[in-house]
Formats: C-alpha cells, sequence, structure tokens
C-alpha cells in the first residue's frame, strides 16, 4: 500500500463532497480497471457532460486518475481507473477530522506516467 505524502493528500471536503454524491459512488465502482468515458457513461447510465463533471470531481478529491494509452492506430485514448484501496476519515482527541487515503502500489511504468503528467 502507499500513503499519500502530506502534500498529496487532498483535502478532507473534496473527499466527502465526491463520495456524497450518488454518480461519483456509481463511476467507483465502474473503474476497478481502466475504463474510457464512452464505456463509463454508458455503464453508470448517465449523460457525458455530467460524466465529466463528476470525473472532475473525483480527480479532484485524488479517488480517481486519468490514464493515457495510445490505441493501435497510433491515436490516444483517455482512461479513468479507480486510485485507493481504502478511504479511513477519523476524528483525534480533539474533535478535528483527518483523511487516509491507502494507494495500491504502482509499478514503474506508472510512476513515470504519473511524473510526466
Amino acid at each position: 500500500m502507499v500513503r499519500f505524502a502530506l502534500e498529496d493528500v487532498p483535502s478532507l471536503d473534496a473527499i466527502l463532497d465526491a463520495l456524497d454524491d450518488g454518480d461519483c459512488r456509481t463511476i467507483l465502482r465502474e473503474t476497478a480497471e481502466p475504463t474510457p468515458a464512452a464505456e463509463l457513461a454508458d455503464a453508470c447510465g448517465i449523460p457525458r457532460s455530467t460524466l465529466y463533471r463528476k470525473l472532475e470531481l473525483l480527480t479532484d478529491a485524488s479517488l480517481v486518475r486519468e490514464r493515457e494509452t495510445i490505441t493501435p492506430g497510433g491515436g490516444r485514448t483517455t482512461e479513468y481507473e479507480r486510485d485507493f484501496d481504502d478511504v479511513t476519515i477519523s476524528v483525534d482527541e480533539d474533535d478535528e477530522f483527518s483523511v487516509t487515503v491507502e494507494r495500491p502500489a504502482r509499478d514503474a511504468d506508472d510512476r513515470l506516467a504519473d511524473a510526466v503528467r
């Protein structure tokens, strides 16, 4: 598992906003594997314009990541993939909320792709 570095932790509000949205939760269920937006829109039963707004919420919350792939014909396609294994929201002794996001381990190619973006 990989945990966020402190500067990479999305805000608690961003995570809660995304998880409070039913369409976002549906998208998260459908993105266990990298999936193009057109397939996601169909699988989730939502218009593409809505899908892109929800993907932006999920990306801002660092719960979904974009993966750009090159097609056999030389074109590019963007796929979306769930980017966490576990999200834990806690309350400390001072009644302050915090969030911990555990990430799947990434291979060297994934880390390089993230660095290039």
